[in-house]
């Protein structure tokens, strides 16, 4: 499909360059514009574990893809080896995108590479995308912000460079903000208890999303108190989401996302996602 034209448009990929583009959440809809162009153009595209097909497919059939994702405990290349591929493409003059899930810059390790990258004299632009906070809340009906539950919203990984989860708690743990929670499921048991220890109450509304803006999305819902068990029970893995605070007392009201195979959920309680909810309803925010 041709990508829209606009009246003065960027120049496309050049050779020797590399372009740390964010892919997004996980919906191929959601790439940015120049994004696209950009994986339009390219002749070498270095590619995430959660970036979709559908985003490669618009490379040209010609086009060298290259796949360094990494899991838990399972990199396809450690990150030194990442940044020598990108070098070493470049210097042989090839057009290279690096195609990031979210954005290139929030827990993306964008900015190592891009260090790498000027060290070495390499000409880089960054292409931000639709971070997993922003995009993956979004499709849960969960808004990050909200003038009666959040006045602030924090951005926080639970896996950190030496495997401590060494954090800043008595900040994470503050109310009347929005937490959200990179690559935590596997310790969700004690973050959440983390959290309650350092003041927020066990009763705080707190979700976890898996596979957010996909088909696959589904979410498990609760409090600290009880959000790891929920998510057990329901089998969710990474990758996934977590967001703590009195926003997510606001799901399933808003939800409005339906994955594919779903029937039309019409009135039906959680539209947004398959979920498994804590007790009750309503608002579920005065006790992510």
């Amino acid at each position: 499909m041709p990508l829209p034209e606009l009246a003065s448009p960027r120049p496309g990929p050049q050779p020797g360059h590399v372009y740390l583009v964010g892919a997004g959440p996980g919906d191929p809809e959601l790439l940015t514009l120049r994004g696209a162009r950009l994986v339009a153009g390219a002749d070498a595209v270095v590619y995430d574990n959660l970036v979709s097909p559908l985003i490669l497919d618009l490379a040209p059939a010609a086009a060298g893809r290259i796949y360094v994702g990494k899991k838990a405990a399972d990199h396809t290349l450690p990150q030194d080896e990442i940044n020598a591929l990108l070098i070493r493409l470049a210097r042989e003059g090839r057009r290279v995108v690096r195609l990031k899930g979210g954005d290139p810059f929030i827990f993306g390790r964008g900015g190592e590479e891009m260090e790498a990258l000027i060290a070495a004299g390499i000409t880089v632009e960054v292409v931000p995308g639709v971070t997993a906070a922003a995009g993956i809340a979004a499709y849960a009906g969960i808004p990050l912000t909200h003038r009666e539950h959040a006045q602030s919203v924090v951005f926080t990984t639970g896996f950190l460079k030496d495997g401590a989860l060494d954090l800043d708690w008595p900040m994470l743990a503050r109310p009347n903000q929005t937490l959200v929670i990179y690559m935590g499921v596997s310790r969700l048991a004690e973050i959440c208890a983390r959290l309650v220890e350092h003041g927020l109450a066990p009763g705080t509304p707190a979700c976890v999303i898996e596979r957010g803006t996909t088909a696959r999305q589904r979410a498990a819902v609760g409090t600290l108190a009880d959000l790891a068990a929920r998510v057990a029970e329901a089998g969710i893995r990474p990758p996934a989401l977590t967001v703590v605070g009195g926003v997510v007392g606001l799901y399933p009201r808003l939800a409005w996302f339906h994955p594919a195979g779903e029937d039309d959920p019409g009135s039906a309680p959680h539209a947004g996602c398959t979920a498994v909810h804590r007790d009750g309803g309503g608002e579920g925010g005065a006790d992510d």
